[in-house]
């Protein structure tokens, strides 16, 4: 008589379907909770860019002991960039923050104006931000700029928008930025 063998180890088909179900499933839950989280993601990533351009330049402004403006969705939507407040009618000229007539860095002599412009930054993951001006005053406070004109200003909250996700940077007069 044949020996009786001991039963064949390993999973049956039913078995394993059973596992790639439970899997798909909880794959398919998952789904929209990870996309959720990645647009989360990249909305705070354009906020912290909005927010540190803000930072960045009041503190360069009281460095340098010059007054800098950041200006939001300049020279079209989507960008932001910090420029040097020169006193004339080029403050408010349409091409002011064109990379190609205003460069980053700027030349080397000190005696030409504008020298603390920064660059055009690009809001990452096609976010959108409200647009503003905001000017920053060697003493470290900030001004609402309408229509080329520094205005005293109440806290200004600038919205960072992408899909249905929203960030906000808050900026009161004494030129304190809050990412909220």
């Amino acid at each position: 008589m044949p020996p009786i063998r001991a039963r064949q180890r390993g999973f049956s088909l039913i078995e394993l379907l059973m596992v790639v179900g439970v899997a798909g499933t909880i794959m398919a839950i998952a789904l929209p909770v990870m996309g959720d989280l990645t647009a989360t993601i990249k909305v705070n990533e354009a906020a912290r860019l909005i927010e540190r351009e803000f930072q960045d330049a009041r503190l360069r402004a009281v460095a340098a002991n010059r007054p800098l403006r950041v200006r939001t969705n300049c020279p079209a939507a989507g960008y932001v960039r910090t420029v040097e407040l020169l006193g004339t009618a080029l403050d408010a000229a349409a091409n002011r923050c064109l990379q190609s007539a205003y460069p980053f860095p700027a030349d080397a002599d000190l005696m030409t104006r504008p020298n603390y412009d920064g660059p055009v930054r690009t809001i990452p993951n096609e976010a959108t931000v409200t647009t503003t001006a905001i000017e920053f005053s060697p003493d470290g406070s900030a001004q609402l700029v309408v229509a080329g004109v520094s205005q005293p200003m109440v806290p200004q909250t600038i919205t960072i928008t992408r899909q249905s996700k929203t960030r906000t940077v808050t900026i009161n007069a004494a030129g304190k930025v809050q990412l909220q």
